[in-house]
């Protein structure tokens, strides 16, 4: 993204109308110029007004993310497995970005946010809808000891920690659908995609990344498939985006150590009292087939349990997709 358009976001931010003129005087260019590049904000997903002799406002005021204020929700554990905090404007993936970094030798512990990604990665090669400021979109970067494949209960753990973080923020009726679909009263609040990559045997590196909707534009969330809710809508008033941040960032950096260090059997009971499949009927499609049967909660490696025909059998997340049937 270039410079005058961070400059000219960061005077709108306020969503107040700022004159052409004004404008122009800040931005150091012609009023043509200024019409030119507040229209451009349309494919940031930011919907700016233009008001007749009176200016150009933003019709949603936006909080832009502050180092400062993220790191204020952290305390003494979580600030020192931190390595470091990256924020950018516009980024094609905060996930693709640190995936990268991670080849190149980059610290565990290394975050990644940005105010827009160009091209955000769901899970089964899903666009992540990621609109200029209106939500969180968050990577983490972290080393194991143990091999990929051990690694098969990650996306639960991220799940509570997220659920943790909103909890700390006043939401509570969080819950999770395994592998890894943070829902309120059923409709989707966030969603986690975990890259892995390593040696057979270890080590190996994970890039967590979350995606949460703290005020999702209309306009925007009109191209999601499924039905979903922001924090915003939640709470009937804004919450802020950067204590927000923060707070999952804590929360994630607790969670993935313990995890590390203990498994994911210490985090069962969180799972079974947030699991909202566990006991229900429902179908797994997997790459070349569909299974039905009844949930019976996960295994101490983050496998599904399902039991269908009388027969219980284990499945991995991979690229499966599941769906409630009742």
């Amino acid at each position: 993204m270039s410079s005058i358009r961070s400059d000219l976001i960061r005077l709108l931010a306020d969503g107040k109308l700022h004159s052409g003129r004004a404008l122009s005087q800040r931005l150091a260019m012609s009023r043509g110029g200024v019409r030119k590049q507040v229209r451009g904000l349309a494919a940031l997903g930011l919907e700016a007004e233009a008001v007749r002799g009176r200016g150009y406002r933003l019709a949603q005021p936006l909080e832009l993310l502050e180092r400062k204020a993220i790191l204020d929700r952290l305390d003494q554990r979580s600030q020192r497995l931190l390595s470091g905090l990256e924020i950018f404007a516009s980024i094609d993936s905060t996930s693709n970005y640190l995936v990268l970094a991670a080849g190149q030798g980059a610290p565990s512990g290394l975050c990644c946010l940005a105010e827009h990604q160009r091209a955000g990665r769901g899970r089964r090669g899903r666009h992540w809808v990621s609109p200029f400021g209106a939500n969180i979109y968050l990577s983490l970067l972290w080393r194991f000891s143990a091999s990929p494949s051990d690694l098969g209960g990650l996306s639960l753990v991220t799940g509570i920690a997220v659920a943790q973080a909103l909890s700390a923020a006043g939401i509570g009726e969080i819950g999770l659908k395994w592998p890894n679909d943070v829902l309120w009263r059923g409709r989707k609040l966030a969603g986690i995609l975990i890259d892995l990559a390593g040696e057979s045997t270890g080590p190996s590196y994970a890039v967590i990344g979350v995606g949460l909707n703290v005020r999702m534009p209309a306009h925007a969330g009109n191209s999601i498939e499924q039905p979903w809710i922001d924090v915003y809508s939640i709470l009937g008033r804004e919450y802020s985006r950067n204590r927000l941040a923060g707070l999952l960032l804590h929360h994630l950096l607790l969670a993935i150590q313990r995890f590390a260090r203990d498994g994911l059997n210490s985090f069962l009971t969180e799972w079974s009292r947030l699991d909202i499949i566990a006991g229900k009927p429902v179908a797994l499609r997997l790459s070349d087939s569909t299974v039905t049967g009844m949930v019976q909660g996960v295994t101490q490696h983050g496998e599904l349990i399902l039991v269908s025909g009388g027969v219980a059998r284990t499945y991995s997340s991979g690229e499966v997709s599941l769906r409630l049937l009742a």
